[in-house]
């Protein structure tokens, strides 16, 4: 006898705890859904018997909009249905141009005879009309006439549906950051040529679809240059907009040969390059030729850091190139000059007594040095200040002019060299002012009213109107103005 009862009490538990549970899961599915059109789409033959004034509403706040708490009681009584506490959804996080009025009264416009019905916008094709979505996109493009796919659409009809970002104030930043890519960004020319020409459209300073996605401040990590250009400025500045980890170069500068290239590339073009970089891009490398960075920014808390640059050897530096880098560097030291400044050489090339390696010269060089010097064959004055260095290892060598200038010791290989340096001079003036100022010449060549010995600097045949025609600044040099006609 007692069996049957249990069973029944057990039976009836069980249908509270399943009760319990059907209402947990209701509620559970309220909270995620807010409300399941579905299930009660046979309890409402039209949209506006709980959206009342949704087609004269310009917001979601506005009254008839949303059903009353009320209305849902009259069958959640607890009784007929369970008991819901239903309250109106937050305004949706969106960036659509979309006003129920201002689509009606459109519609209306143009075509007279026609009925707007809420699942051609909030339910796909061939689904019921209470499978209802916030918007579809593919919907809105159909109306509108666009005539391709939603990433597909022509990147300028962006504003047909969406308003710029810094409009789209209840967007969050994981909002922003999940927006899909258009098809057009995918191009293959996109970064480096494709969306400068997307981003000035007419007459605006800036392409009213860029503003949809990006801010000023996404623009300015890429370009270091925003500050100059219009199109950048003109956007807003967005807190919200995620910035990037690091920038990917461009196709162009992952060529094998692009290091040594790029020269010519900056040159043709340096208006690409301070896109990207500032001087001191140009700076980690070009440290012996500071004057290749001109034409870039400087750097500065007002501008990104732009591309980063990392000094690495060219490819024709290979392994062994410090033992055969000479040839190259002699040939052409303008080349080498690109990235390496003087000190970096003699950090090898300076003798060093305690190995007596000859540094950068060879053995024996003191003995020819002269020949070389005289010929040019080396620039001494890149290593050696020859007012100071040359004449001063002179000096102590007794090769150096005591009294008169043109005298015995520096010239004593020629016994009279006096008489024929001005040869000398026209050929290589260079060597002359190593140890020579213009004093030294105007002793002798300028006239007795100057205290000189009357003695012409010009040799044989000079042509003064030739001269004088070509550049009349060398007579000054002697004659100050009142050059002789």
């Amino acid at each position: 006898m007692k069996r049957p009862r249990l069973r029944r009490a057990a039976l009836a538990v069980s249908a509270v705890l399943l009760a319990f549970a059907a209402a947990e899961l209701l509620q559970a599915r309220l909270a995620r859904d807010r409300f399941d059109h579905l299930v009660h789409r046979a309890l409402f033959p039209s949209c506006t018997s709980c959206h009342t004034g949704i087609a004269s509403a310009d917001g979601p706040g506005d009254a008839g909009v949303w059903p009353s708490a009320a209305s849902c009681a009259a069958c959640h009584d607890g009784t007929v249905e369970a008991r819901v506490d239903w309250e109106p959804p937050p305004a949706p996080r969106t960036n659509l141009r979309f006003a129920h009025p201002t689509h009606v009264r459109a519609v209306a416009g143009e075509r007279t005879d026609s009925v707007v019905l809420c699942q051609a916008c909030h339910a796909e094709a061939n689904d019921d009309r209470m499978a209802v979505k916030l918007a579809v996109a593919g919907n809105c493009i159909d109306c509108h006439r666009l005539g391709a796919a939603h990433l597909d659409v022509p990147d300028a009809e962006c504003t047909t549906c969406h308003v710029p970002l810094a409009q789209a104030v209840r967007l969050t930043a994981d909002d922003i950051a999940a927006f899909p890519r258009p098809s057009s960004h995918d191009r293959d020319d996109f970064v480096e040529a494709g969306h400068a020409r997307l981003a000035k459209v007419g007459p605006d300073p800036v392409g009213a679809s860029c503003a949809t996605c990006h801010a000023r401040n996404f623009c300015a990590e890429c370009h270091v240059n925003a500050p100059e250009i219009a199109a950048i400025r003109a956007l807003a500045v967005d807190s919200r907009v995620i910035g990037r980890d690091s920038i990917t170069p461009p196709k162009s500068h992952l060529q094998r040969d692009f290091i040594e290239a790029h020269g010519d590339l900056a040159a043709d073009g340096a208006r690409r390059c301070v896109t990207c970089h500032t001087q001191e891009s140009c700076l980690v490398c070009h440290v012996g030729t500071p004057r290749v960075a001109q034409a870039l920014t400087v750097a500065s808390p007002a501008r990104s850091r732009g591309a980063v640059t990392r000094r690495s050897r060219p490819a024709s530096h290979g392994a062994d190139f410090s033992a055969t880098h000479a040839a190259p560097a002699s040939a052409s030291p303008q080349t080498c000059a690109a990235c390496h400044a003087r000190p970096q050489c003699l950090d090898c090339h300076v003798p060093n007594p305690t190995d007596g390696s000859p540094g950068y010269h060879r053995a024996g060089f003191l003995a020819t040095h002269p020949v070389q010097a005289y010929q040019r064959t080396a620039s001494c004055s890149d290593c050696h200040n020859p007012a100071q260095f040359c004449s001063s290892c002179h000096a102590s060598a007794g090769l150096a002019s005591v009294e008169v200038p043109l005298d015995a010791g520096y010239h004593d290989a020629k016994r009279f060299f006096v008489a024929g340096h001005g040869q000398a001079a026209r050929q290589s003036l260079e060597s002359c002012v190593s140890c020579h100022t213009e004093n030294d010449c105007m002793s002798c060549h300028a006239t007795s009213t100057q205290g000189g010995r009357n003695l012409s600097p010009h040799g044989p045949g000079f042509d003064a109107d030739r001269l004088r025609r070509r550049n009349p600044q060398v007579c000054t040099a002697c004659h100050g103005a009142a050059i002789p006609q």
